[in-house]
């Protein structure tokens, strides 16, 4: 008998890790990392999926906006987080990019973190200001980057606009005209290009829908293969004549790489229960996401994939952080 209750006043800490791994998962408040400001894509979806998953596991999912660095101060937080599953992370195309950028970051993309889920992608656009910019159309803009220097956007070195700034100038021939002007997150910059600010940006639908709506902003042509259905007025990139600049952002939620088999698994399947609930679908729909809702099996590939891809065009384009 005192053998047996020495064995059960055992502290936890001494436990087998699988006997660890079966303890109730969550038991306390998630940490839902966002390594960028609020109101951009990244945060949207985090909100809307971490809203869901507060009521799956009945406990508070908190998003924790920690912007700065490129997005690599709120990934290395999460990077070396207790891997117990209570730090989950908000991911998007800068991440991959990010790999290559920046080669010295204070943790390992492909290490030290792993992909639970892509849960949606969308495409960028092309916009200018509506009072200030006389462009009415991709080859409009073209020609003014041929002809005058011009200040673009991004939501940060090596973010999707910041690329696809890059893929403008190179499309157009600009030589230096068009001018980098990274922010700490695309809502920022979106809110200086309708402030007048700057002259254009390749802006991620979901952080320009609301000034696009409201006049502020003219889209001049989508980067999807097809038209997209909030502005289905709005031409492609291939029908205004510039299909190289064709392109499509994603977001996904990542964990430390370390985080125990079945705790990764129930989040997974939990993730995927948020992001397919019909309501959160059709918000994230309406802000302009098409909702992919991939498994592991699924997600892994094609992030690792993205990896090599963007690495290649860094290495080609010759960009460095600004």
């Amino acid at each position: 008998m005192i053998r047996r209750r020495h064995i059960l006043a055992a502290p936890a800490a001494l436990l087998p890790a699988a006997a660890r791994a079966q303890a109730p998962f969550p038991d306390r408040p998630v940490r839902y990392v966002v390594p960028f400001p609020p109101g951009g894509l990244t945060d949207i979806m985090a909100r809307l999926v971490g809203q869901k998953l507060s009521e799956i596991w009945s406990r508070p999912v908190v998003i924790e906006n920690r912007a700065g660095g490129n997005a690599l101060i709120g990934a290395d937080a999460v990077a070396k987080a207790a891997p117990d599953g209570h730090t989950l992370l908000a991911v998007t195309m800068t991440h991959t990019v990010n790999a290559t950028l920046f080669p010295n970051a204070p943790y390992d993309f492909r290490r030290d973190l792993t992909t639970v889920s892509v849960l949606g992608s969308l495409p960028l656009v092309v916009v200018v200001n509506a009072e200030r910019n006389p462009a009415r159309s991709l080859a409009d803009l073209v020609q003014q980057a041929r002809t005058r220097r011009l200040n673009g956007g991004s939501s940060g070195n090596g973010s999707p606009p910041h690329l696809g700034l890059e893929l403008l100038r190179r499309a157009a021939g600009a030589g230096d005209n068009i001018t980098h002007v990274p922010y700490r997150g695309g809502a920022p910059s979106v809110t200086d290009l309708a402030a007048g600010n700057l002259d254009v940006m390749v802006s991620n639908l979901p952080e320009c829908i609301a000034q696009i709506q409201g006049g502020r902003l003219r889209p001049l042509a989508v980067t999807s293969a097809e038209r997209h259905p909030l502005i289905p007025e709005v031409p492609t990139v291939k029908e205004a004549g510039q299909p190289t600049l064709e392109m499509t952002n994603w977001t996904a939620m990542m964990v430390p790489a370390a985080v125990p088999a079945p705790i990764l698994a129930r989040i997974e399947a939990d993730t995927l229960a948020a992001i397919r609930d019909a309501d959160v679908s059709r918000r994230a729909r309406d802000g302009g996401f098409t909702v992919e809702a991939w498994d592991r099996a699924r997600s892994l590939p094609f992030v690792t994939e993205e990896t090599a891809r963007w690495a290649r065009l860094i290495q080609e384009a010759g960009l460095r952080a600004d």
